[in-house]
């Protein structure tokens, strides 16, 4: 038996290991690929072989980024079953790719958010370069430790603290804008909050609406369509503003050309109007969800069930404009340093911003894609089930705050990561879980001690009660001072034993609905992003100028 048993481990493991070397095979294959194509690309170019070696290292970020950022568009759809895990990576690598390709834009900021100055490199092209280099390889391998450790972080933040650190190195704390810095610190806070309140708010009205109904399947006739619509509002709205502004002129141009048609061309959408086609959308959706919802609400049993498999078809939907928005902002995280070491070594100088190359692109929209495909499955899980369990109601009020919160916080001016929001999200979800006492069918464990407080506070109630009639005796005899005392111990005992039990049962509701060791490693992960990044963006920097010097 013990003989069998060994030898079946032998072969999982063996198997394990397989799987693993199959990963690395397609990631090593990817990252030559970009080297060896962007040294004969720019064979020409003096300095060529630093930018091989930096796009080989923008090829490494994007699969990180694959692998750890794109598990909270499509984690709580998986973790609900709303989609199986494969068709997940499918949709979310096609829409990332889209979206990077698509809208992520011919021109963006090199140095991102304004991290650092970059007159006091002096317009001097190689500690420039040396710095982008080690920020891009600093955020990558953050990344890749962070992802190995199942806890989902922000590329931003990554990409942010590697730019700061290799800054700092390269021309001390000068360079660093610490107003923008204190933004991003503030973001660490208003992103999760933002986020789980929002998604606990939409689920409250989902449950107060449909849920807690006894007739659920005639509430859900009602409020469904309503649900969808405001998320197809909110998710139009998100993708106007968020996935499109890069090509928003050849868009209008495009719609110019048609007879009758003369629309002014502005360089990005405002919120006005980016609020008004989602509307005129979601009045679309609204009608069509109204008559899908009619035709099928007779095959429905009235358990909440039922009512979670309508829910399923939105977030698929949702899923993939997560995903595409996604692509087509976070792929400058990949290859915003590398564009910025693209343009100094081809124009021999330092700019703030520059053009992105359709190769360079690729780059990041083909490793973004392959590293959620390879790496993703672990974060997926992480965000999807090991915080708290999902359902598609849930899952859909997660979406609708990873939406909703970029909307508000992007008009009101307040800096949010989408990574916090969607784990925010997540989190609010359980902690309203709790706080409604909602209780899984096997939880008997908390039903036992709730009968036990009761039966308590009777009795307690009881020796209260006799101990009032024994006080208030006029004359007392020695066995009524003797029960004086057993009742007032009788009475701690017993207030002892209530207070006991209701730690015993907030304890289990905490365990069951919210992870807490789950919470503690991401937040610390979170906390830690910035200055890791930066500590070894900073070591990356003094190392390849040693090399180099």
């Amino acid at each position: 038996m013990e003989f069998h048993t060994v030898n079946k481990l032998q072969k999982e493991a063996l198997k394990k290991s397989a799987t693993d070397l199959t990963r690395l095979g397609f990631a090593l294959f990817f990252m030559i690929g970009v080297l060896t194509f962007s040294f004969l690309k720019n064979g020409g170019i003096s300095n060529n072989m630093f930018l091989a070696v930096a796009a080989l290292i923008g090829a490494y970020m994007a699969m990180n980024i694959g692998a750890n950022d794109v598990a909270n568009n499509v984690g709580p759809a998986v973790g609900s079953k709303a989609l199986t895990l494969t068709t997940a990576i499918i949709i979310a690598a096609v829409f990332e790719a889209a979206g990077a390709l698509i809208a992520g834009g011919e021109v963006v900021k090199t140095i991102k958010n304004g991290i650092i100055d970059i007159s006091a490199f002096g317009g001097n092209a190689d500690p420039f370069i040396w710095a982008m280099m080690a920020a891009l390889l600093a955020a990558a391998l953050w990344l890749n430790f962070a992802t190995m450790m199942k806890a989902p972080v922000s590329t931003t933040h990554s990409i942010v603290g590697g730019v700061m650190g290799a800054g700092i190195a390269a021309a001390g704390f000068d360079i660093v804008n610490w107003s923008t810095m204190g933004s991003i610190a503030a973001s660490w806070v208003i992103s999760p909050i933002l986020g789980g309140v929002i998604a606990a708010v939409f689920l409250f009205a989902i449950k107060k609406s449909i849920v807690f109904k006894d007739d659920k399947i005639e509430a859900a006739k009602i409020y469904v369509p309503i649900f969808v619509a405001i998320m197809s509002w909110a998710f139009v709205t998100y993708i106007i503003l968020k996935g499109v502004k890069h090509i928003w002129p050849k868009i209008l141009q495009s719609l110019n050309a048609l007879p009758m048609v003369s629309l002014e061309i502005t360089k990005k959408p405002t919120f006005t109007v980016a609020l008004t086609i989602g509307l005129i959308i979601a009045i679309f959706v609204y009608l069509l969800v109204k008559k899908r919802v009619n035709s099928n609400i007779m095959v429905l049993e009235n358990t909440r069930v039922s009512v979670n498999t309508l829910f399923t078809i939105p977030l698929i939907f949702a899923a993939a404009l997560l995903s595409f928005a996604h692509g087509a902002n976070d792929v400058a995280n990949a290859i915003g340093p590398l564009a910025a070491i693209n343009d100094a070594v081809v124009n021999g100088g330092v700019s703030s911003s520059a053009s992105i190359p359709l190769w360079v692109m690729g780059v990041g929209a083909l490793g973004i894609s392959l590293g959620l495909a390879l790496y993703g499955p672990k974060l997926i899980k992480t965000v999807g089930s090991e915080i708290t369990e999902l359902d598609q109601i849930r899952a859909f009020s997660i979406a609708m705050a990873a939406s909703v919160t970029v909307i508000l916080a992007s008009q009101l001016g307040l800096p949010v990561s989408s990574t916090h929001i969607a784990i925010g999200g997540v989190f609010g979800v359980g902690f309203l879980r709790e706080w409604l006492h909602v209780k899984d069918e096997n939880n008997h464990t908390i039903e036992e001690d709730i009968g036990i407080i009761k039966d308590e506070q009777q009795n307690r109630d009881a020796y209260k009660a006799e101990l009032k009639i024994i006080e208030e005796k006029s004359e007392k005899t020695q066995y009524d001072y003797t029960r004086i005392v057993e009742l007032y111990k009788l009475i701690a005992n017993e207030k002892k034993i209530i207070k006991s039990t209701k730690k015993n049962i907030k304890k289990a509701k905490k365990v069951q609905y919210v992870r807490r060791d789950a919470i503690k490693k991401i937040v610390a992960a979170w906390l830690i992003t910035v200055p890791a990044a930066g500590i070894l963006a900073g070591l990356l920097y003094f190392t390849i100028k040693g090399i180099m010097i």
